[in-house]
């Protein structure tokens, strides 16, 4: 009795772990389907496809990677998807879905042809870490955006909005309180921030009529006929394949196959060494099947209707509650299962709501940027390219191009031509060919 003692304790730790895990990502349910709703992509749908990427492939990250991790639609690449390639490049939804799933298929071969290594050497560093953060600029300005805090301004571009207005008073109370609780590291802080911010943004619906600021406007919260539905299975097989597959196409599904890969890595190397799960080479565990299952999660994504998807750096929280093993991804994914049925509840918060989630996510995606060597000019430059470009672009695509060619031209110019890896050429040319083909 006493000998199975040890094993039940490690089991309820990793129980505990994955719930500590999906309380920390769970926010990806209402934020996912908040922006790509805004491609034109219904929000029932793209909450069943985030419940079912997120349940599936967080279970295989478990049973077959068997790392702690989950996995769920990525954010940055969501923002990509909505922004750059539907709304910035006037893609139809199913095309670019059809896209993400031929990123997948690219991920995918890499993945089993193992040449992550031959990539990592190809792709400067500080390139890496400048893209990670200027993605969380990116989505930082679009939460600010959503939540009407930042606005047009003829004389200066942008400007900020009358704190006067309940909306804003709204957002600046749930973005406080948000941080509140990701700062003293309350479980489930951001969700929590999400459903207070909603609660708080009831009365402007109600009182002052504001349609576009929330969503459910007279509607009450008690009707049980209006939080729980069947699953909207409408975005499943959608994806336009033929379309997608277009030379003109490449550069989106280049990002979305890269940027997913860059995300993958620095997400498992952190996650392994924050819980020491490494192997005998001081690798992250089991990283080709970790990296298998992420370039799975993009291929299906595209069929299920969503974003890619990626390993979440938020599976830190539940490693730092002791998960060790796959059971922790697996208890996670299977928290995802029940939202399955409350999309019409969850489809009432408004963008408002969720507005301070997607500010803190940036904060989150900023630490990289630390990692850059900001006194040695000829890698910082080229860093500093890529981070300002995305958000002031509202193109990750155009982040990575100017990082990647400025670095080239820099290297040349200080006669280290000889650095450059063949392979950072061949990009170079497709960013070339993406800049003057019509971005």
């Amino acid at each position: 009795m006493s000998s199975s003692a040890p094993a039940v304790i490690a089991r309820r730790t990793e129980v505990l772990a994955g719930i500590s895990t999906f309380l920390a990502t769970m926010y990806i349910i209402v934020v996912n389907p908040s922006i790509l709703s805004q491609a034109g992509l219904p929000f029932s749908g793209v909450l069943t496809a985030t419940v079912l990427l997120s349940f599936f492939c967080s279970l295989m990250m478990g049973l077959y990677a068997r790392n702690p991790i989950v996995v769920a639609p990525g954010m940055g690449l969501n923002a990509f998807f909505t922004f750059t390639a539907v709304k910035g490049m006037g893609l139809r939804p199913e095309v670019a879905l059809g896209a993400v799933f031929w990123a997948g298929v690219l991920f995918l071969l890499l993945s089993m042809l193992n040449v992550r290594s031959a990539i990592v050497r190809i792709i400067p560093l500080p390139i890496r870490y400048a893209v990670s953060a200027g993605i969380g600029l990116f989505v930082t300005l679009i939460g600010f955006e959503n939540a009407k805090f930042i606005i047009a301004n003829p004389a200066t571009l942008v400007g900020v909005a009358h704190l006067t207005d309940p909306i804003i008073l709204t957002f600046i109370l749930g973005l406080l309180l948000t941080s509140v609780l990701v700062v003293r590291d309350v479980p489930g802080g951001i969700i929590i921030g999400i459903i207070v911010t909603t609660l708080m943004a009831w009365p402007i619906g109600r009182y002052w009529g504001d349609a576009s600021a929330v969503n459910f406007g007279q509607k009450t919260l008690v009707n049980f006929q209006g939080v729980w539905a069947a699953p909207d299975f409408s975005l499943i097989g959608k994806l336009d394949l033929k379309s997608s597959l277009t030379w003109a196409l490449w550069p989106v599904i280049f990002a979305f196959a890269f940027t997913d890969l860059f995300d993958s890595l620095s997400t498992f190397v952190g996650v392994a060494e924050a819980g020491g799960i490494q192997d005998a080479d001081g690798q992250p565990r089991n990283l080709n099947r970790s990296l298998l299952t992420d370039a799975v999660s993009t291929t299906i994504a595209g069929v299920l209707g969503t974003s890619p998807g990626t390993a979440y750096i938020e599976s830190a929280v539940g490693i730092a509650q002791g998960g060790r093993t796959g059971l922790t991804a697996i208890v996670a994914g299977c928290c995802f299962l029940p939202f399955l049925f409350l999309s019409p509840l969850l489809s009432v918060i408004p963008s408002i709501a969720t507005a301070p989630a997607l500010v803190l996510v940036g904060a989150f995606m900023m630490k990289p940027v630390t990692r850059i060597d900001w006194g040695h000019l000829e890698d910082a430059l080229p860093a500093f390219l890529s981070l300002v470009l995305i958000p002031f672009t509202y193109s990750i695509t155009q982040g990575l191009i100017w990082g990647f060619l400025s670095w080239t031209v820099i290297k040349v110019a200080v006669g280290k031509s000889r650095e450059l890896p063949i392979g950072l050429w061949i990009v170079d040319a497709f960013c070339v060919l993406a800049l003057f083909g019509g971005h």
